[in-house]
């Protein structure tokens, strides 16, 4: 059954998040200083092509604060926009809920992406 959710989830708007996590990791390694946020988001893209079976932990350590300080500023609010959108649109039909769900987890990790750490059910 997770197979079969993470087939739609992809084909019918993963895609889209999936491209938006590349893309902001291509651009933070571009530069040197910006390679271990671009690593992670691209872990993030991994999940956000199949998210189901797969959860978040978030840790409440401070060492990660200003990491996501800079990063909310510098493409986390787009990405956070761009998942809560996501989650909205999909949520308006009955059939959609579970997807918007999806979204709205990747809305959390959009926020607040180090420290998080994730997993498989």
């Amino acid at each position: 059954m997770k197979l079969l959710g993470n087939i739609i989830w992809f084909v019918l708007g993963g895609f889209i998040s999936w491209v938006s996590w590349i893309v902001i990791g291509i651009l933070w390694s571009i530069t040197i200083i910006g390679i271990p946020i671009g690593r992670q988001c691209f872990k993030f893209a991994k999940m956000s092509a199949a998210p189901f079976g797969k959860n978040i932990q978030f840790s409440d350590r401070g060492s990660s604060l200003i990491l996501n300080i800079l990063w909310l500023f510098f493409g986390g609010f787009v990405m956070v926009t761009e998942e809560i959108t996501l989650g909205v649109i999909f949520c308006l039909t009955i059939v959609g809920i579970p997807f918007g769900l999806q979204h709205f987890k990747h809305a959390k990790l959009a926020l607040l992406p180090f420290g998080a750490t994730i997993y498989r059910i």
